[in-house]
Parts: C-alpha cells; sequence; structure tokens
C-alpha cells in the first residue's frame, strides 16, 4: 500500500490507476488519506463460474424485485459506505460520482416495495469491470445484484470481473484468487478488447 496525500486524488489519476493495476482505498469515511493497493492475489470473478444457491435460485424465479442499472448511482455508493469500517472516503465518492457523470461508472441495482434494498457499483474500462462494492439492506439483495450484474457482463462482451479482494462470501459464489502476474495478464488483454454495459435491455431476466 502507498500512501497519498489528499490533493492528488482525482478521476484521471483512479483510471490510470486501474489499467496499471491498482486501486485507491482510505481508511474510513472521514480519513483524508488514500492508500493505493497492489495485491499479490488479485480477487476475480470467472463469469461463467456464478453460483446460485438453491434458495437463491428460488427468490430469483419468484421474482418479487427489480432491477434498474444507475437509477440511483449516488444512493448505492452511499449504501457501500454505510458501515463500520469502510474503506470509502469522501474524495473517493466525489470521484466516483464523476466517473458515474462521464459513463465509466455504474450500478447494478435491486428495488423492492420498500425502496433500493441493495446493489454493487463499479468501473469500466475496455472489456473490464472492477467491481468497487456492494450492499445488502434485504435479504439476498446484494447476491441478487451481482447475478444479474455477471449476467450482464457476459452479454456485454466483458472478459474480466476484478472484485480485488476474495471474501468468503464471494468464494462461496465463485470468486477466485490470481498472482497478480497472471491478473495483469488478464487486465492488459481485457484493456483492448471493447465491451458494452448496456448490451442487454435493463428489463431482461436473470434465469439461472
Amino acid at each position: 500500500m502507498y500512501p497519498q496525500d489528499r490533493p492528488l486524488l482525482t478521476p484521471e489519476l483512479m483510471v490510470r490507476a486501474y489499467a496499471a493495476g491498482i486501486f485507491p482505498m482510505s481508511e474510513g469515511t472521514d480519513d483524508p488519506n488514500i492508500f493505493w493497493v497492489d495485491p499479490k492475489l488479485r480477487g476475480v470473478f470467472p463469469l461463467d463460474r456464478f453460483h446460485a444457491s438453491r434458495s437463491l435460485r428460488k427468490r430469483i424465479r419468484r421474482g418479487d424485485y427489480t432491477v434498474h442499472i444507475n437509477r440511483d448511482f449516488a444512493g448505492v455508493v452511499d449504501g457501500c459506505a454505510d458501515r463500520a469500517p469502510t474503506w470509502i472516503n469522501h474524495d473517493l465518492t466525489a470521484c466516483y460520482q464523476v466517473l458515474h457523470a462521464q459513463g465509466l461508472a455504474h450500478s447494478v441495482e435491486i428495488w423492492d416495495s420498500e425502496g433500493l434494498a441493495g446493489g454493487v457499483f463499479g468501473v469500466t474500462l475496455g472489456a473490464a469491470f472492477f467491481g468497487e462494492s456492494m450492499f445488502s439492506r434485504r435479504t439476498d439483495a446484494s447476491k441478487l445484484a451481482l447475478g444479474h450484474l455477471i449476467h450482464r457482463l457476459r452479454v456485454g462482451g466483458f472478459t474480466l470481473f476484478d472484485t480485488q479482494f476474495v471474501t468468503d462470501h464471494l468464494t462461496s459464489l465463485g470468486a477466485i484468487e490470481l498472482p497478480r502476474a497472471d491478473y495483469r495478464a488478464e487486465l492488459s488483454r481485457a484493456l483492448i478488447l471493447p465491451a458494452d454495459f448496456h448490451a442487454l435491455p435493463q428489463e431482461a431476466e436473470l434465469v439461472v
């Protein structure tokens, strides 16, 4: 990790960092410092390995929710940051908003009768999707968002879904770790390929 003074963080710098295989984090919402992270083992989600449990498949078929793309990007980022501890500080939040306005950052959101139930957001470059964070206010909402995201990435021609790290939760859903050199090789290939986050209609159903 490499500490960085606050004034240097810009959306343009973040994009260059992602393309070089590193990503920014902070120590908390009100901490102005940024650390650039370059893990020896990188979390990735093979797009053909999403594992939906029996209960999650049942929930998807029940269809008691709706999926929206970029309907409330700011709300998803805020939902992801609204936890203790969090790595998303105010400067990161502001940069994500700019990247979203530029068409580089997107959210997949799960809505129900009570409002925004959960979601996931990340940044796109070429055929790479850099997953930043996800959150859930209702049971399975983040899993539903992840499943719909992976379906969207497959249809849109993406080849790399970067999760930064893996957790037991992500591993149970199909995420794996790659050595740094292997990750960077996949990243280099993905950056020069075309992909379309909006290739899949927003109302498309997820079939598992």
